[in-house]
Order: C-alpha cells, then structure tokens, then sequence
C-alpha cells in the first residue's frame, strides 16, 4: 500500500501519559463487542509486515469457529522523546496496524486498536494482563539461529512473559 491509498487514522477514545506527560499509549475503538464477547478477550500484535498480516488472517479464521470473541489489536513503538511521542506515535503505528484492521472489520470482527512504546515482547504481554487477554496472537518472523542470538526474538520473549497462551503464526 503506497502513501497515496493510506487512509486517514481514526481519532483516539483514549490517551495515556506518563509521569512527565509524554504520551505513552492511544486507543482507537473499531467494531463495538457484543456482551457476550466481554470474557473472550484476544491480543494480537502487529508489526506491519507480511508475518503480522498471516497471524492476522488465521486468527480470522479461528475467530469463525469462535461463539464471540473481543480482539485487541496492538503495535509497540520504540520510545521516542515527549515531543516527538504527540505526532509519532500515530504517524508510525497506524501505517503499521493499517492493513491489519482493514482485514479485521471487513469481516465485522469487534476490534480496539492500541498503539504504545516500550521493549515490545513486555509491552505485549503487560497490555494483554491489563485487558484480561486469555490468548495473545503473533508471528514468527522465521529468524535463523544465529540472527535470533544476535538480535533476540520478540516472539520467544512473549512466550517466556506471558502468563497466557500464546499462538505463534509460522
């Protein structure tokens, strides 16, 4: 998708701040969830690229044969300065969830998107505890050992954090 199709970015229901007022966290609220989609909460982290966009297509598929579901969309952006948080944080995660969302709502899937910063693998982890997720989704990028060693694996870290089951897309 090239600048000229992207789309506009909704307006945030939610911000959160930090001690020094720098904005940490935007929410933007997509299809509303029925009530009976409240206990079945779903994390699924997304970077923007091709390995997001599968993990995204097969939690599709998964959420059919779900009687409800409640879908959490996030991506986590690396810290950035109080100043360049107000107007990067938007500018970078939503070009990043964009594709991810269009997928989503096409099939009417209730969804909330949120963009935040921090170390991504305990940023994940930590908003799928604070929203009562029961599974958080995401892809495995396919590193090769010794590029895993050098660089870590977000998707490994998110395994070893979390306190829920974690579905990792090939």
């Amino acid at each position: 998708m090239n600048s000229e199709t992207r789309s506009t970015p909704p307006s945030p229901c939610l911000q959160e701040r930090d001690d020094i007022g720098r904005l940490t966290r935007l929410v933007f609220d997509g299809t509303p969830s029925s009530a009976s989609g409240q206990g079945n909460a779903w994390l699924i982290a997304v970077d923007g690229s091709a390995h997001a966009l599968r993990a995204v297509a097969e939690f599709i598929k998964l959420a059919e044969q779900l009687k409800s579901c409640r879908l959490h969309i996030v991506n986590v952006q690396h810290w950035l300065s109080k100043e360049a948080a107000e107007t990067g944080l938007i500018e970078r995660g939503w070009p990043a969830t964009e594709a991810a969302v269009g997928l989503i709502a096409a099939k009417g899937l209730p969804w909330q998107l949120h963009l935040t910063m921090g170390a991504p693998a305990e940023s994940i982890v930590a908003l799928a505890s604070k929203l009562g997720c029961s599974h958080i989704v995401v892809g495995n990028r396919g590193l090769g050992a010794t590029e895993s060693l050098l660089t870590g694996s977000i998707t490994r870290k998110v395994i070893e954090l979390a306190p829920m089951s974690v579905l990792v897309v090939p």
